[in-house]
């Protein structure tokens, strides 16, 4: 098996077409294919079900697709890790985020990172907790920062670096959701929410938070990517919950702290609104490479800073002891 032929086969069944991929690959079609049959062969399955413009992967086919964008994914990595200067001159860091931290923290992070580190290219995938989890299990990222706990047990090392609180985003300019300084679980019901897509973990925390207090959440509008949320809540289409840090700046929204039920708040846990953790994820299998470890000290570093000079976004709070 060469990796050649795996990255034919990856282009094949990205594009679902030999011609289009050979283009891409800027190969002979005739050699592609010829490529295909080989691994094929060697594999002794067939991973294409071929008819006239109509191209699907066989079940070996999704099997291999997985596994082979991994394989070649670390090979890049390793090309990259082997070619870096002495001095971090040269390399590469593929990092995911989500929507809240891409808005918030990030930039300033990033910005620290790359007047340090120049020649360094910096590739930044926004997204939600699990779509990030799912691409750096693939080894299509380096480093993620993700939502704990994680769900199911995908391969990582995590890193536990902030706790935020969340919040439920509201229109100032609308009377108040409730007559409290807090809202809890129940008081969602029968309220219209604007909801992310798939994929957010804030989702699908506000769906089974719903369900564990006896009711289906409403929506009055669902797929939603954060900007476009927090847009639509301050057009009065519903309330959405949200990490505090991301109504920085919006003064068109207020964030009322979310509670499980009233005796919590007296109690004053979570101060009182509810938490989720932040943490720094890389996969357990593949070493980090210069760069990667370089920006993992970075943002260490500065949210380390951030917090002693009490800089750090409302709600949001370093865990010193990761």
């Amino acid at each position: 098996m060469q990796l050649q032929q795996l990255a034919y086969f990856v282009a094949v069944a990205e594009v679902r077409h030999f011609t289009q991929a050979a283009e891409i690959l800027r190969v002979a079609q005739p050699s592609l294919s010829k490529q295909i049959r080989a691994l094929e062969n060697e594999l002794n399955v067939s991973l294409f079900r071929r008819a006239r413009g109509n191209i699907t992967l066989t079940p070996a086919g999704e099997a291999l697709l997985p596994l082979a964008k991994r394989i070649l994914a670390d090979v890049d990595t390793a090309r990259l890790e082997v070619q870096e200067l002495a001095g971090l001159k040269r390399g590469r860091v593929r990092l995911g985020a989500t929507p809240s931290l891409c808005a918030g923290l990030l930039a300033d992070v990033l910005r620290r990172f790359h007047d340090t580190y120049p020649g360094i290219q910096l590739i930044v995938e926004e997204g939600g907790s699990r779509d990030l989890v799912r691409e750096l299990t693939r080894g299509s990222l380096d480093l993620a920062l993700v939502i704990l706990p994680l769900q199911g047990d995908p391969p990582l090392d995590t890193t536990p670096i902030l706790r935020e609180y969340l919040v439920v985003a509201s229109p100032v300019e609308q009377r108040s959701p409730t007559r409290r300084s807090y809202l809890r679980i129940e008081d969602l019901q029968n309220r219209p929410l604007v909801m992310f897509r798939p994929g957010y973990d804030l989702r699908e925390a506000t769906i089974s938070a719903c369900r564990a207090a006896g009711f289906e959440p409403r929506f009055a509008v669902e797929g939603g990517e954060m900007d476009a949320v927090l847009r639509f809540v301050e057009v009065g289409l519903g309330i959405a919950v949200v990490p505090s840090m991301v109504l920085a700046g919006r003064p068109g929204l207020r964030g009322t702290p979310l509670v499980l039920a009233d005796e919590e708040a007296r109690r004053g846990r979570h101060g009182p609104g509810l938490l989720r953790t932040i943490a720094l994820a890389h996969r357990k299998d593949v070493e980090l490479t210069h760069a990667a470890r370089a920006f993992q000290e970075t943002l260490q570093a500065f949210l380390a800073e951030a917090a002693d000079a009490g800089t750090l976004p409302p709600g949001v709070e370093h865990l010193v002891d990761a």
